[in-house]
């Protein structure tokens, strides 16, 4: 029962019931990522701003830096090839995709942060307070 309550209601835990209809009325499968998001162009030719209208339904939470770079660049109608469709291999140089971790555990600290654990270096003495 609660899936269906999320579905109705519940948007950023994936699609809700208007999504998937939508989808199922007017999407035409185009792939999925690596991390099981699927990816959906308008089957009618529907254009949005002169460009294809394209959408992702998430697999889990509904987070936009879960969208993979080169899922990003078909998105936004950066490139018109979905990933799907070509065969591209990474650079060297090139990291794996990762989630933007800000607001969770494992969120950048940098040293001396106090949820780090670390302490505030001293000020230099270049540093007056204000006085009123």
């Amino acid at each position: 029962m609660m899936g269906l309550f999320s579905e109705i209601f519940v948007w950023w835990q994936g699609q809700t019931m208007g999504t998937r209809f939508y989808t199922w009325k007017n999407g035409k499968p185009v792939g999925t990522d690596e991390q099981g998001n699927r990816y959906y162009e308008a089957r009618n030719g529907e254009k949005n701003g002169g460009y294809p209208r394209r959408w992702v339904v998430y697999n889990g939470y509904a987070e936009a830096s879960r969208v993979p770079p080169d899922w990003h660049g078909w998105l936004h109608n950066t490139v018109d090839t979905p990933p799907t469709a070509e065969t591209y291999t990474a650079k060297p140089w090139q990291k794996p995709h990762r989630p933007n971790l800000t607001g969770t555990p494992r969120a950048y600290r940098p040293q001396g942060s106090i949820i780090r654990g670390g302490e505030r270096p001293k000020a230099t003495g270049d540093y007056e307070p204000w006085r009123p």
